[in-house]
């Protein structure tokens, strides 16, 4: 019998289609190459001088735009906003616009094109974490941008454009109406119950058991309760903190195995899909809250999104998150 799930954060309905269930070898996805094209890739160690200067490197003593550094962060070459300019917001009758200020970056995670993410050494994967903290702290002293986006396009399906490993980030002179969402139906649940619902998330998941992945003494992995897509999975602190660059150095190394780990069990258990990932925080202007708590949520691609979703804004889900979660914790590799 399929069921309908509710979302405790936002209210978002999601459709379980039970009778649609779906195994891991059930799905016609996009595999991720294991192997480089051979392509000329701008984002190799030698090849600097084919992206925009850098705005943060991390390097052994080499100096900037030039080979010997570890990590770069670079504008993206293509920017869907940029930095330069007045917002200049107006009206025109019921209409509102603004200048399409913000900031659009590519963290470029190592200068070895072969390797994807979870393949990184993990103090790799800990300065690309850092990176995304030092880069929202930096941008949050524009006074103009109100939303940092970190997330990463894993695999063409995901909206890969390039084949070496790198993450993006989107500074926005607005907060997204689905963050919005997410941080308005938290307070709302704080306001009436006093209690962060994040972290009343993790205390009965980790009680339940059912749909928790992976946990350490600083995260939980779990499949969420309403999961919108098969095999969603979202990584949560289990210390309560609303902004992602208020997190402090024992996290950032737990969080690079916490994450290397998770993501091997997807390309484990679903043969190197293609996926995306998110970092949501609470917006930038807003002083740390007690409502909101920042997380990563994973999403593999394995559906399509059809016109009934679009019609309702119902996703199904064809798998159900406590069988997602089961194949991946019994994946192994923690």
């Amino acid at each position: 019998m399929p069921e309908l799930r509710k979302d405790p954060i936002t209210d978002r309905w999601v459709i379980i289609a039970t009778e649609r269930a779906r195994r891991p070898a059930d799905f016609a996805r996009e595999h991720v190459p294991a192997a480089p094209s051979g392509r000329f890739c701008p984002f190799c160690s030698g090849n600097e001088s084919k992206t925009p200067d850098e705005v943060l490197a991390y390097r052994n003593g080499s100096g900037a735009n030039q080979p010997g550094w570890s990590l770069r962060v670079v504008p993206n070459k293509f920017p869907v906003l940029q930095i330069e300019g007045d917002l200049g917001r107006e009206g025109e009758g019921l209409f509102d616009r603004m200048q399409g200020i913000g900031a659009h970056e590519v963290v470029i995670e190592t200068p070895d094109h072969v390797l994807n993410i979870s393949e990184l050494h993990e103090k790799t994967i800990e300065q690309v974490l850092w990176a995304f903290r030092d880069r929202v702290r930096d941008l949050k002293n524009d006074r103009r941008l109100r939303y940092v986006l970190l997330f990463k396009n894993q695999g063409q399906a995901a909206g890969a454009t390039l084949e070496h490993t790198h993450s993006q980030l989107i500074a926005l002179p607005v907060v997204p109406k689905r963050v919005q969402e997410e941080v308005d139906g938290a307070k709302a649940y704080y306001e009436f119950k006093e209690r962060c619902v994040f972290c009343d998330l993790i205390r009965q998941e980790e009680k339940a058991g059912t749909r928790v992945i992976t946990e350490t003494d600083k995260f939980i992995v779990l499949s969420p309760y309403a999961a919108r897509f098969p095999f969603e999975t979202w990584i949560l602190p289990r210390t309560h903190r609303s902004h992602y660059e208020d997190i402090d150095a024992q996290q950032l190394e737990n969080l690079a195995w916490v994450l290397k780990t998770t993501l091997r069990k997807i390309d484990k258990v679903l043969e190197r899909p293609a996926y995306n990932f998110l970092i949501h925080t609470a917006p930038l202007q807003e002083p740390a809250n007690q409502w909101f708590h920042w997380h990563i949520e994973i999403i593999p691609h394995l559906t399509r999104v059809a016109g009934f979703e679009w019609g309702t804004g119902f996703y199904i889900n064809p798998t159900p998150p406590e069988e997602s979660a089961k194949f991946l914790r019994e994946a192994g590799l923690g």
